[in-house]
């Protein structure tokens, strides 16, 4: 299987030793951040420094000239990735042998949300999440769709992994997070992601909904787990016990059909922008209610949009399976048409089973091989290891044995 180790261009610019040592874990690919979000990062073996604070979301190389006079915009880098540093590492990597594509986050960005307040999602209680853009409002959607094609079709890249390309929410892990004191489940986590800002309101209006009753219903299903009550863990279930199925489907329709024909609309961005065999890639799950880096999406879908997507496996290769089908049965309509002398259209799906191989992040390099063949069986058709940078000598020992076995 081939694999990719996600890296950023501080683990590499500075440290002439670790475009070697990435290529020597058995990595085909790095997969190098061009645009990301805030973070401070560990860098336990480079000669100059051992963390990194990234002080804001930021696109690391300097932007286009097109961005001028436009809100929003994406932000140059600080001190922490100078210059064009995605392009000095990516050159780097490619001397050391290494495939490079880009890792751009989208929809996640605090700073555009403390200079732009009125761009975030808007809870119904009127609690603003800076860290998370509402990708309902048509500024905002313009400006993903520029950033994924500018971030991505960067030179000396052959492909791109598009992180956070839907919906973001309260779930976040935002800085000195405080927000596990009362557990909301998967039903609770929906509807405090539920965003009311203006164009919201117009597209719940759209769907027969009143954008005020429905921000009163919101605070009215929670009421009981604000005072003790146990979260309903029943998924979508739980959803339309909460708000009435019919309310429930209302806002998952909205929701679903703006993150799709945002996908849509910045995938067709990448690959207008790109040389022709440039591979695009969602990380993605396959619960389209979701938020998150992953965004949410229908399985069948996203493989009809995209190259394919990169699934979170760490823990468990189970979300896999989903996309599995959905890439069997393009597999299968594809045999149809060969049968009826119809030309064939893109090649197969790819699923990218991602694993967090830090110890200290809650991964477990000593299982990847197990865990890869695991994924294997399910469908995955690569690997991404996250994160080369950050992994420990002994973290990363492991990974280059379980490399070697696979």
């Amino acid at each position: 299987m081939k694999a990719s180790a996600f890296v950023y261009p501080w683990d590499v610019n500075g440290d002439p030793q670790a475009p070697a040592r990435i290529a020597g874990l058995g990595a085909a690919q790095a997969t190098l951040a061009s645009a990301y979000h805030s973070t401070r990062a560990l860098t336990p073996r480079h000669p100059r420094h051992r963390v990194v604070t990234a002080e804001y979301a930021a696109v690391l190389y300097p932007p286009g000239a097109h961005w001028a006079g436009r809100t929003p915009h994406p932000y140059p880098s600080g001190a922490w990735a100078p210059g064009d540093a995605f392009g000095e590492a990516a050159a780097a990597l490619a001397d050391a042998g290494l495939e490079v594509h880009t890792w751009v986050v989208l929809a996640h960005n605090s700073r555009l949300g403390a200079d732009h307040p009125d761009t975030s999602v808007v809870n119904a209680y009127g609690d603003r999440y800076p860290w998370a853009p509402c990708i309902a409002q048509p500024a905002t959607r313009a400006y993903l769709t520029d950033l994924a094609a500018e971030a991505a079709v960067r030179p000396g890249a052959s492909g791109t992994e598009l992180e956070s390309l839907g919906w973001y929410g309260l779930a976040h892990l935002h800085a000195h997070d405080k927000t596990a004191g009362v557990g909301l489940g998967d039903a609770g986590q929906y509807l405090m992601s539920l965003c009311f800002c203006p164009s919201c309101g117009e597209g719940y209006g759209a769907r027969g909904l009143d954008a005020g009753e429905l921000a009163a219903a919101v605070r009215a299903a929670l009421e009981p787990v604000w005072r003790g009550a146990a979260p309903s863990d029943g998924g979508w279930t739980g959803v339309g016990k909460l708000l009435g199925e019919e309310t429930a489907a209302a806002t998952r329709a909205w929701r679903d059909a703006t993150a799709r024909t945002l996908q849509e609309t910045a995938v067709r961005a990448v690959r207008d922008a790109a040389p022709e065999g440039f591979r695009i890639l969602l990380h993605a799950d396959p619960v389209s209610y979701h938020c998150g880096a992953n965004a949410g999406v229908d399985p069948a879908h996203i493989l009809s949009v995209a190259d394919g997507v990169v699934v979170p496996c760490t823990g468990g290769p189970a979300l896999l399976t989903p996309f599995a089908q959905a890439a069997r049965a393009a597999r299968e309509a594809r045999a149809a048409q060969a049968a009826r002398d119809v030309p064939e259209s893109r090649p197969d799906a790819v699923l990218a089973a991602n694993f967090t191989v830090v110890s200290g992040m809650g991964g477990s390099p000593g299982t990847l091989a197990a865990d890869a063949a695991e994924a294997r069986r399910l469908g995955a058709t690569e690997l991404r290891l996250y994160h080369a940078g950050l992994a420990s000598d002994d973290d990363l020992e492991a990974v280059r044995s379980a490399l070697t076995a696979l």
